[in-house]
């Protein structure tokens, strides 16, 4: 399924208005929370704070208006914390305050986590896991301040999230955690206590009834601090002996929690491993209907997000997930995979659990890339070029073959438009992500040129494209719009090319005498080199290029410039000389002093650069001299003509008229 501006993608991604939920009975241990026609700090889907709104920045062009569209966001149930209404509804918990924080290096600061929790919820996630407030003062605080301000920000369509705090299975984690939510609109506790034998054993030193007992105990004292949202998770549940888990989920359901979060802790298991779990589970601990199954996947063996799906497919209907798949050693489920999987694949591949098998999250994707540029900013973590859905190279293409397929059909390489998750690509790139390197094809630089105006011959198109493959066999990162049109102008004085620069090493410092060794190739074939000494580089290719084309000039004018920015910038070289009638290497006599001829190269190496603009030079002067030798062969041939005829009448006429001259 291709995602495009079109009513197709807002029912894939921004459900339809119409769909109803039928609120099923609830347990005695919950109640239904509804925020509805709230007059504090309202929000629009669309805004990033209670007094904006994202129409008045768009303008009522068809395109503009098909954008718009991208900022609508999918209704979702009712909030009830131990039941979803509609069982095809997938939960988003994100935790990259506080699992993505977690990892080494990411620490935030309060003021960054504020701006995160935002986005996050500008995003549309359910809940929103603001960190552990045990942990230090600072985190408290940030997790209060959090919740007070974005867990009290209620948006026009009734959406607020759930704003949760973590804890240990003690009392003092506990009151600490329930302090720091409890001004939310929405607030949770989620509690955790190890359930493996490894765990149990070597770590905890508890026995499985000790820890059962310290788990039913937590869940108990967040009830009686008055917290109706408790999640309860066993830690490294995927190695857990499944018995033991039917046993202590039972006892903590009982005891009041709402949400039991399934954790494969160290990214032990096999999406299949993990899917059955999830299923047994639902099939053996008591009074599982009356709960939420919830995932949270490490990615220690780069299965996360498939085990986090492997949930869902089997019952789980809330997935905690990071921006950017952050986290403790190889990160978590990443938030963008998660959701981009279920839009693009939750209405047919997901049969067989609760409901009818069409899943779907509200998440508004269109805020995707914005939060997870933020998320990389304020941690340090930049994501790799080529991660999923968010890494540079996502929606880029640079092979020949899949370059012709998105100029002809974007649909041939994307499965989704990079505008749906609020990457907005306009006429950059062609408008496909066509990124200029070695591996492009002719018809990718061709589109390109004739988009930037450009609409070449092909003789000269080909010469370009030659010339393109020997810069971006050295230029990482492609090359840009400016790059390509360097190299049109490079190549425009080359329609003559008399004689080409084929080799250029040089010599130089701050004790050496500057040497340059130049090899050229000339009219007729044959390669010759020389080797000269400069003030400089330049200058010693330069006196080099003159001993090899046999010409004495004048430089009048030298100018560089880099085209763009970066150690591999492409240099832009253009020379004005004129030549020296007399000088050591003159052998045109007819050559005028006053004729100036420019060139211009472009290169990647400055001093190749040089040599390029200024070998570009001189063919215009050869040129220009062949023609001029043309016309003075020509006239003479005309007089000499005219002597040898005496008895015609000589009329008054003009200069004879010379094909090629000017």
């Amino acid at each position: 399924m291709k995602l495009r501006f079109s009513s197709a993608m807002v029912m894939a991604l921004c459900a339809s208005t119409s769909m109803a939920f039928t609120p099923q009975p609830l347990s005695t241990n919950s109640k239904s929370i509804q925020i509805q026609n709230q007059h504090i700090n309202r929000i629009t889907p669309s805004s990033s704070s209670p007094s904006s709104t994202s129409s008045s920045s768009l303008s009522s062009t068809p395109h503009n208006e098909e954008i718009e569209t991208l900022y609508i966001r999918r209704p979702r149930p009712p909030y009830i914390p131990n039941h979803i209404p509609d069982p095809d509804y997938v939960r988003i918990f994100d935790t990259t305050l506080r699992d993505g924080e977690q990892s080494p290096g990411a620490t935030l600061t309060s003021s960054e986590k504020l701006e995160i929790a935002r986005m996050l919820a500008k995003l549309g996630v359910d809940i929103i896991e603001a960190g552990f407030p045990i942990a230090s003062p600072d985190d408290f605080d940030a997790v209060k301040q959090i919740a007070t301000v974005v867990g009290n920000e209620v948006y026009d369509d009734g959406y607020v999230p759930v704003i949760c705090g973590l804890s240990r299975a003690n009392e003092k984690d506990i009151k600490r955690a329930w302090d720091a939510v409890k001004s939310a609109k929405l607030p949770r506790v989620h509690t955790f206590i190890a359930t493996s034998p490894i765990h149990m054993e070597t770590k905890l030193n508890k026995t499985p009834d000790e820890v059962v007992n310290i788990a039913v105990n937590a869940v108990k004292y967040a009830r009686s601090l008055g917290c109706e949202d408790i999640e309860f998770s066993p830690e490294d549940a995927g190695r857990s002996e499944p018995e033991f888990l039917y046993r202590i989920l039972s006892a903590v359901i009982e005891a009041g929690a709402t949400t039991l979060n399934i954790p494969d802790t160290t990214g032990w298991n096999m999406p299949w491993e993990f899917g059955s779990l999830i299923e047994a589970l639902r099939a053996n601990v008591d009074g599982a209907e009356n709960v939420v199954f919830s995932t949270h996947c490490q990615n220690d063996l780069g299965l996360a997000t498939a085990n986090s799906l492997a949930g869902a497919l089997n019952g789980a209907r809330q997935l905690e997930c990071t921006i950017n798949g952050i986290g403790e050693r190889a990160g978590n489920a990443s938030l963008e995979e998660v959701c981009m999987s279920l839009a693009l694949k939750g209405e047919t591949k997901f049969e067989g659990g609760p409901g009818s098998g069409k899943l779907y999250t509200a998440i508004n994707p269109v805020h995707i890339t914005p939060t997870s540029k933020m998320v990389s900013e304020y941690t340090g973590m930049p994501c790799q070029p080529h991660k999923a859905i968010v890494g540079a190279n996502a929606f880029q293409h640079e092979s020949g073959i899949h370059q012709d397929g998105m100029i002809k059909n974007k649909s041939t390489y994307e499965i989704m438009s990079p505008e749906s998750i609020g990457l907005m690509r306009g006429d950059a790139q062609s408008g496909a992500g066509i990124v200029l390197g070695k591996h492009s094809g002719r018809n990718a630089v061709g589109t390109r040129l004739k988009e930037l105006g450009y609409d070449l011959e092909p003789d000269k198109l080909n010469a370009v494209f030659a010339r393109f493959k020997e810069v971006a066999e050295k230029k990482k990162g492609g090359l840009e719009d400016d790059d390509l049109e360097a190299l049109v102008l490079d190549q425009s004085g080359l329609v003559n090319k008399f004689w080409e620069v084929t080799g250029l090493q040089v010599a130089t410092g701050m004790s050496g005498i500057p040497t340059a060794t130049v090899k050229m190739r000339g009219p007729d074939g044959v390669e010759r080199f020389v080797a000269a000494t400069g003030t400089g580089p330049v200058d010693a290719v330069y006196k080099a290029i003159d001993s090899i084309m046999g010409v004495s000039v004048k430089l009048e004018s030298y100018t560089m410039n880099s085209v763009t920015e970066g150690i591999e910038a492409l240099a832009t070289t253009r020379v004005v000389l004129s030549p020296v009638v007399g000088g050591p290497n003159d052998n045109s006599p007819l050559i005028s002093k006053e004729r100036k001829f420019s060139g211009s190269g472009s290169d990647t190496d400055i001093v190749t650069s040089s040599a390029r603009a200024y070998t570009s030079a001189l063919n215009k002067l050869l040129t220009w001299t062949m023609r001029r030798q043309a016309q003075v062969d020509e006239s003479e041939s005309d007089s000499d003509s005219s002597d040898s005829v005496p008895e015609a009448i000589q009329m008054p006429s003009h200069n004879p008229s010379v094909v090629g001259s000017k």
